[in-house]
């Protein structure tokens, strides 16, 4: 590849997806929101009446709907049957659901694929659960951002959700299928007690060292 990805994991309101975009702009890449993806999934089963826990029923929907992950601007997006599903995604029943999404192995296995796509075409920030584990695990750029449940359940609470973090880090923990783990080689970041643009700060300050930083 000709392109670089940075790769930044951490459980649910550990700061990642905020931090992505500021690094994204900071350095003008492409940001990819995985965890996105998995949403719209679990959206697309919710909508067509199909539980999320039921594998068999939605692999066979994933065989008949139309996935398509582009992007607009310098970040990604991603359409169902053509439909952006975007103001869907924080909803409290897709934050209910997309753990049990995410633990299908087929339906990792397809957006895998679409997440290492991005990379033919461009320099990214891609932010999730396993993408410096599994999706680009040779990426030499890769943190994994963490605060304590409390900090995390206090700023989904800020955000208008009520999802049970404690629950959710259990069910991407202990997943057959891509668990969260710390990738190897990844630099930990505890975000208790840092803002966003201190977290970037130390993440682009550790870039630095590899060259790919202003």
């Amino acid at each position: 590849m000709s392109h670089y990805v940075i790769a930044i994991d951490g459980p649910a309101a550990s700061g990642k997806s905020s931090v992505a975009k500021v690094l994204a702009d900071r350095l003008g890449l492409v940001y990819v929101n995985s965890g996105a993806m998995y949403r719209a999934m679990a959206w697309a089963a919710l909508e067509r009446g199909i539980d999320p826990g039921d594998a068999a029923g939605v692999c066979e929907m994933m065989g008949r709907i139309a996935i398509d992950c582009g992007r607009e601007g310098s970040a990604s997006t991603i359409a169902v049957d053509g439909y952006n599903p975007a103001a869907h995604l924080t909803e409290d029943r897709v934050n209910a659901s997309v753990s049990a999404i995410a633990s299908i192995p087929e339906v990792r296995e397809r957006l895998v694929a679409e997440q290492r796509a991005y990379l033919e075409h461009s320099d990214i920030v891609m932010e999730g659960r396993d993408i410096g584990s599994v999706v680009f695990p040779d990426t030499p750029f890769k943190f994994y951002l963490s605060a304590r449940p409390e900090v995390r359940s206090g700023r989904r609470r800020a955000q208008g959700q009520d999802d049970a973090i404690e629950e959710r880090d259990r069910q991407d923990s202990t997943r057959a299928s891509s668990p969260l783990v710390i990738p190897e080689g990844a630099t930990v970041i505890d975000t208790s007690e840092l803002d966003i643009d201190g977290v970037a700060e130390a993440i682009v300050a550790k870039l630095r060292e590899g060259g790919i930083a202003a």
